[in-house]
């Protein structure tokens, strides 16, 4: 009986190993991609520079004078600039982490491969 559950272990295992770059680059890489867009979602939401720049003509703090809406103006414009840069630099950070996740299991091949070849 012992020797069935270590062949069902063992054949597992391989099974696990063969199937791990498989699933890496396909639904790995799926759920990686979504987290990613989850991650520029959030930053979107919370940095809101469409919301900012919707809003720009509004003037801040009730004041409809003429200084009120000039200054609110700039200061909005500021604000979307701004949250717009940081935005875009998240993207960035974004799509390298998730380069980053593709081209790991090809970089620990490449060590191991060059690791093992440099013994001989």
């Amino acid at each position: 009986m012992w020797i069935l559950v270590a062949q069902r272990i063992l054949l597992e295992f391989v099974v696990d190993i063969i199937y791990f770059p498989i699933w890496w680059f396909t639904a790995g890489a799926r759920h990686a991609l979504l987290f990613c867009v989850g991650l520029v979602q959030e930053a979107n939401a919370m940095m809101a520079p469409g919301l900012w720049l919707k809003n720009i003509f509004v003037p801040m703090f009730g004041q409809w004078d003429w200084q009120g809406r000039i200054m609110s103006f700039f200061m909005r414009l500021a604000n979307v600039i701004i949250r717009s840069i940081g935005l875009t630099i998240w993207v960035g950070v974004v799509i390298v982490l998730f380069l980053l996740w593709i081209l790991f299991p090809t970089f620990v091949l490449y060590m191991l491969l060059t690791s093992f070849l440099s013994f001989g």
